[in-house]
């Protein structure tokens, strides 16, 4: 009778783990509608605003207060992002320095000068680039309310990201430009300072009207709605508006923010991509500029389909890269990029930028609490993909590489050894020096995905990137979110891979200890764990005849293996598992030891080990 209630249990159990592993996760968002309308003034660098914002409350919660960011305010001398740039121990050359030489007519700001809640005035207080507001009547939870705006803002000199005057000429580059909200989600607000690092936004669509001189081009992250009025190319006719000043008005549905840049000089080119969005190019002619950005067109027409092809389907109508920023910073529907570079460079930046689209602007992790899920995991696909285009020979001068992961990995090792790295469940703005926070955010996280796909095996992985981007777009995933999928595909548990590469900086170091005769007929292979952080193990034996064969050491955790993986070699799986306790193993073989002549840990390099000079043994 115990038995049998035990095996009712047990099937209890295992039926309502299958439920919850395949249950279509379902995590609420808040949604916003905003409407803007600024006119703008060249001479003085500033525009008014008016913005009416509807935000839907689809949390549980009744809120009694929203925040809305106020980035311009940033680029003021004493703000938190000037005292910041000015005491870490490795600034960033574009910000150091730059923030006390600032005039009043260069400084950025925003100020709100009313503001309503449905029809009814309320109390705003501005504390350096967030806006507090107090409601009288909360939101109740499912409900709607609206808030109207009016707002004056300039442009400050360009320092990072966003700004007037780049330095490769280019008038305008507006990103962060208005009062954004801040976005509540299941851990409560997200208020933060603005201190130079990543964003975090709020589904919505975006209706805005841009009024400026009728001299300036402007691009967006935004379907362009009056071209035939506009012309400058977007329409059939190359006519520009008439009159001193020209209304741009754009839509953006279902994105997390909007971009726009204007420069008198831009000339543009549009492409239609086969079975992708209308592309723009928007740059300033010259001679480091013209010849590479007409070429751009058709790599990237390439670049997007090799992109939908293995990590999901582009879902929005257009895309723009416009010259602009400091470097390059990815947006809804475009991209900011500096365009004066070589065409490598230029294709490199566009294919980086392009690639948020993906793990920023469709599944919209929150950067600042795993920036390494967006740009670590773009920084895997960039490499895959600039590999793909440069097989295809559209990089001329150069030429794919087995694995275009390998710098990344030395990057890694160094820095771990260096003693000066961060664990990844760091805030983003909380890193105490910029290279910690971009080894980990950029490197680290780009391994985190490669080293999953040793773990696991290529074809899991290939699947899982394809279902984490169909299961998780539009809704915010956590690290934990995107582990889970993962552990779907492959049938592995992966939690003690997550917490190890994210919430700690244990390194990787597997060594061939020693390999031994084991009777007549046998041979027995010692390994040993030397660094901190356990995993599975690929064992590649070589012979005298030159056979290979692969062994895989699963570890006890995982409560599995790899079935199939790169490679034309047969997985064969060890006998016994690793228990992450141990700090050796036995593998015994049968292969006489005289025919053994090479014994190598991971050939595929997919381990990041930082030091693989003990992962072979050879006669």
């Amino acid at each position: 009778m115990i038995r049998t209630i035990y095996s009712l249990l047990c099937l209890m159990f295992f039926l309502s783990l299958g439920t919850s592993v395949n249950a279509q996760p379902d995590r609420w968002q808040q949604a916003a509608k905003y409407d803007m309308e600024i006119d703008f003034d060249v001479e003085k660098h500033q525009f008014k605003g008016k913005q009416t914002l509807v935000l839907t409350n689809n949390s549980p919660d009744a809120l009694d207060k929203v925040f809305y960011h106020l980035y311009f305010n940033a680029f003021q001398p004493n703000s938190m992002m000037a005292v910041r740039a000015a005491n870490i121990a490795d600034p960033d050359g574009r910000m150091a320095g730059r923030f006390g030489k600032l005039k009043p007519n260069e400084i950025g700001y925003h100020k709100v000068k009313s503001l309503t809640h449905n029809g009814k005035k309320v109390s705003f207080k501005e504390v350096g680039t967030i806006l507090e507001v107090s409601l009288k009547n909360p939101i109740p939870a499912g409900g709607k309310a609206t808030f109207v705006m009016e707002f004056d803002s300039q442009v400050p000199v360009q320092i990072r990201r966003s700004g007037r005057d780049n330095r490769e000429g280019i008038s305008y580059s507006m990103s962060q430009w208005y009062p954004k909200m801040c976005n509540y989600d299941y851990q409560g607000w997200h208020a933060n300072p603005y201190v130079g690092r990543e964003f975090y936004g709020i589904w919505g669509d975006f209706n805005v009207k841009i009024t400026i001189d009728s001299d300036y081009l402007v691009g967006a992250g935004g379907v362009l709605q009056n071209a035939d009025q506009i012309g400058y190319g977007y329409a059939d006719t190359p006519k520009k508006p008439s009159g001193e000043k020209a209304t741009w008005h754009f839509l953006a549905e279902n994105v997390h923010d909007f971009v726009w840049s204007a420069d008198k000089e831009y000339e543009l080119i549009k492409k239609q991509a086969a079975d992708g969005p209308l592309m723009y190019f928007l740059y300033q002619p010259g001679e480091r500029t013209t010849d590479n950005w007409k070429m751009l067109p058709e790599v990237m027409e390439e670049a997007f389909a090799f992109i939908s092809k293995n990590y999901g389907k582009y879902p929005y109508p257009v895309y723009s890269f416009l010259q602009g920023g400091d470097g390059g910073m990815e947006y809804p529907m475009a991209t900011l990029i500096t365009g004066e570079r070589t065409f490598s460079g230029l294709v490199g930046v566009s294919v980086h930028e392009l690639i948020h689209s993906w793990y920023q602007m469709i599944l919209g992790s929150n950067e600042s609490l795993y920036a390494w899920m967006d740009e670590g995991f773009t920084s895997y696909a960039s490499a895959i993909t600039m590999n793909h285009l440069k097989r295809k020979g559209l990089i001329p001068g150069a030429s794919a590489v087995p694995n275009p992961h390998v710098g990344t990995y030395i990057g890694y090792s160094n820095f771990n050894l260096s003693g000066n790295e961060e664990a990844l469940s760091t805030h983003s703005d909380h890193f105490t020096t910029n290279s910690a926070y971009g080894v980990g955010s950029y490197i680290k996280g780009a391994i985190f995905l490669h080293q999953l796909s040793y773990i696991i095996g290529k074809p899991a992985f290939d699947e899982g990137m394809l279902q984490y981007f169909e299961t998780w777009k539009y809704k915010h995933p956590n690290a934990n979110d995107f582990v889970r999928i993962m552990e779907q595909v492959s049938g592995l548990e992966l939690d003690w891979y997550r917490e190890y590469w994210v919430n700690t900086t244990h390194n990787i170091d597997y060594a061939v200890k020693d390999v031994q005769k084991e009777g007549n007929k046998k041979t027995r292979i010692v390994l040993e764990r030397r660094g901190m952080m356990p995993m599975p193990i690929d064992v590649v034996v070589t012979t005298d005849n030159g056979k290979k064969e692969f062994y895989t050491i699963p570890l006890r955790i995982m409560r599995g293996e790899k079935t199939a993986d790169v490679g034309d070699l047969k997985i064969k799986v060890a006998e016994e598992d690793w228990p992450w306790t141990n700090p050796s193993y036995e593998l015994v073989i049968p292969c006489k030891f005289k025919n053994v002549v090479k014994v190598q840990i991971d050939p595929s390099n997919r381990l990041a080990d930082v030091n693989r000079e003990n992962n072979e043994w050879g006669r």
